[in-house]
């Protein structure tokens, strides 16, 4: 079930052991999902309960450690780990008021020797709590304990050419769904079965591949509610005159391919259509900027001149890193474009250019997912940034 080599893999262990070298680091604990299949390909939907990828300067292998029922099957078929790397603890401690799985994992990291080192923790995202942080303290109280929060998403920045390959099917699968979008949005549909439309397309992929599973439904804000940029869907119906922008992803073998595009049933308003030109010309302007030794604030600078032109604002980032996505997120938690971000662009990054535009009453969201070249940039999807306009 491994989408990449043993080489690949040891290639990415190797490059996450340099950075922990450089930081002082002799343990990292990976906790976020995304971080955790890069470095061993572990793939499933486990992420509810504690779970760790350990990886050690003095071991050639990362090792697994989770819940009983996920290791012993799950660890073993979708991981390059050996088996006597693979550890799980008892279902006694999952959901329990006595026992909690990291005492049970810092039991394991003392008797693998490893109880007085430095050990880094994934601390900043979305599956590890503020107590299990408590019960690594208690239960490594001779460690020093530090945030290795990041380690993985900086290495995971610059794609393999394998890696490449995977995002650009996602990309094909990104162009059905957002086919299927347009195809099913039209007058008296119901939102619902827009969004299923979309779902389906995105499962299926393609003739020569199937899609994967999103880390989160597609978004589709419309109408008055458009400037909330996250808003799903709900059972009723589309008016014969409505505006609105699709925002959702292809997905292989847990790449990402973003794309977000605006369509209209009946004509838009003349203001309507002057913001979303900012906003096509704006995206292709920054566009323009990319290459291998930009920096991040310059192809935001771009957007920011061009949009002037038209008297427009917009405040947030405008793009971000992509690649492997696992809930809650398809971002990688590296690079925005926006000012300040001095971060130099590298042959390979990939990256999400979304300089959506969210006022009050209407929203315009038009994105490119693209990889960074030498000389310029690889859009990763070939949708079209016209406005769709259905009449």
């Amino acid at each position: 079930m491994l989408p990449f080599t043993r080489e690949e893999y040891l290639e990415r262990l190797n490059k996450v052991k340099q950075s922990m070298r450089e930081q002082g680091i002799d343990v990292l604990l990976i906790t976020d999902p995304a971080n955790m299949y890069y470095v061993s390909g572990y793939n499933a939907l486990s992420y509810y309960v504690e779970q760790t990828i350990l990886v050690a300067l003095d071991d050639d292998m990362p090792r697994y450690i989770g819940r009983y029922n996920d290791a012993f099957v799950g660890a073993h078929v979708t991981t390059w780990l050996s088996k006597d790397h693979v550890h799980w603890y008892s279902d006694e401690y999952t959901n329990s008021r006595t026992k909690h799985p990291m005492d049970w994992i810092s039991g394991l990291i003392k008797e693998l020797g490893y109880g007085k080192k430095t050990i880094a923790i994934e601390m900043e995202h979305d599956f590890i709590a503020p107590l299990a942080y408590e019960k690594y303290k208690q239960g490594l109280p001779e460690a020093k304990l530090v945030n290795g929060s990041f380690i993985v998403n900086w290495v995971r920045i610059i794609k393999s050419d394998n890696e490449i390959e995977m995002m650009r099917r996602a990309g094909k699968i990104t162009r059905k769904a957002w086919e299927a979008c347009v195809e099913a949005f039209k007058p008296g549909a119901r939102k619902c079965d827009v969004a299923a439309a979309v779902l389906e397309a995105s499962i299926r992929g393609t003739e020569e591949f199937g899609g994967d599973w999103q880390i989160a439904p597609p978004v589709f804000p419309g109408g008055e509610y458009a400037g909330a940029p996250h808003l799903t869907w709900d059972d009723s119906r589309y008016p014969d005159r409505y505006d609105m922008y699709m925002e959702t992803a292809g997905v292989y073998k847990r790449y990402h391919c973003p794309v977000s595009r605006t369509m209209c049933l009946g004509q838009p308003s003349e203001k309507f259509l002057y913001h979303a030109n900012a906003a096509i010309e704006g995206l292709q302007e920054a566009l323009a900027v990319v290459k291998e030794g930009v920096t991040c604030e310059e192809v935001e600078a771009a957007w920011r001149k061009t949009i002037a032109k038209y008297g427009v604002k917009k405040d947030s980032r405008i793009g971000y890193s992509v690649g492997i996505g696992f809930p809650a997120t398809w971002v990688e938690k590296t690079v925005s474009l926006r000012p300040g971000d001095k971060t130099v662009l590298k042959h390979n990054m990939t990256l999400h250019c979304i300089p959506g535009l969210y006022y009050d009453d209407f929203g315009i969201s038009i994105s490119q997912c693209i990889r960074v070249t030498k000389t310029g940039h690889e859009k990763l999807h070939d949708i079209p940034y016209d406005v769709v306009i259905k009449k």
